[in-house]
């Protein structure tokens, strides 16, 4: 097994009033839906510096604008496909 996909929400102020808690909780269903835990580091972080076009996710080091709890899931399949 290879190394782990590291996925970072932004947790500031902005990104967390646009909706990340839901998008927090949507992620972590996904990963447990899919029994991905044991692949995926998922964790908040600090603001990206981009509040413009948050909320901001970030897999590995791609990075993700106006994520919300609907196009997240687009994200992880796209991002976690074997």
């Amino acid at each position: 097994m290879g190394e782990k996909t590291e996925i970072i929400i932004c947790l500031g102020s902005s990104c967390f009033a646009r909706g990340n808690k839901k998008t927090v909780q949507a992620i972590e269903s996904y990963l447990n839906e899919h029994n991905l835990k044991g692949r995926v580091y998922f964790h908040g972080g600090h603001c990206f510096g981009n509040c413009d076009s948050g909320p901001i996710l970030k897999v590995n080091d791609r990075f993700y604008e106006r994520v919300d709890s609907f196009n997240v899931i687009d994200i992880l399949a796209k991002e976690l496909d074997d």
